[in-house]
């Protein structure tokens, strides 16, 4: 699916995946084989390929318990890919620095501009480059904590408490950030939750069930808004 179009297109691609997810699975000749997510390698040092089993587990999470069927597997985009256009979920981690040339920022801000949204999960350590760089990206827009009423916590799964906290770094909350262009979400950032995590095989990190059980619903709730429901 390709970004951009006209809000009307929006609201169409919406009603057409909300029906999706309360639909029977009999509805399997709707599905959407070419969902999928895109793993931002960036510049800058950092380790943006970091968690490799989580985005295959999210979307078979997305599989299972909703009527989308995502490609088994994310892509692997820069901001310089034709791919980035196709995807709808664009998400960057990592432990390291982050670093966007002014060429990445225009792209990127293009690619937000007509539907793209972006998912920043902090590995921890990636926290002081990528709010350097978002400052560069929309100078005019600082990141605000996203109420817990927002559709981002609610749309599948119930998280009123917000982003649920997965591993400890610094024993802060989690917190879920963003930025909202005319309304819409476009930029979500998690910071002290390290989402990525509880989203890999239960042998890399030993979480328990519970909480990697909390990752997975938070990750199926940002698939359901990245894909236009709620916006």
């Amino acid at each position: 699916m390709k970004l951009g179009g006209s809000a009307s297109r929006r609201v169409g691609i919406a009603f057409v995946i909300a029906s999706l997810l309360s639909a029977a699975p009999s509805l399997g000749a709707q599905e959407d084989a070419g969902v999928t997510i895109g793993r931002l390698h960036y510049d800058g040092g950092g380790d943006w390929y970091a968690n490799p089993s989580s985005l295959p587990n999210l979307l078979t999470a997305v599989r299972e318990r909703t009527a989308l069927q995502p490609a088994t597997r994310e892509r692997v985009v820069t901001l310089s890919s034709p791919a980035l256009w196709d995807v709808p979920y664009l998400y960057m981690t990592g432990h390291g620095n982050v670093r966007f040339s002014d060429g990445d920022l225009v792209t990127l801000r293009r690619y937000l501009l007509q539907g793209g949204f972006l998912h920043a999960d902090d590995n921890y350590g990636m926290d002081e480059s990528f709010r350097r760089e978002v400052a560069r990206l929309f100078p005019d827009r600082p990141l605000v904590e996203v109420p817990l009423d927002h559709p981002i916590y609610h749309l599948v799964y119930a998280f009123p408490r917000g982003v649920p906290k997965i591993h400890e770094h610094d024993g802060q909350p989690a917190q879920g950030f963003g930025i909202f262009i005319d309304g819409r979400l476009v930029l979500f950032y998690t910071y002290q939750a390290d989402l990525g995590d509880g989203w890999e095989d239960p042998g890399v990190h030993r979480d328990p069930p519970e909480v990697r059980e909390a990752a997975l619903r938070m990750g199926v709730n940002l698939v359901a808004y990245a894909v236009g429901i709620g916006q």
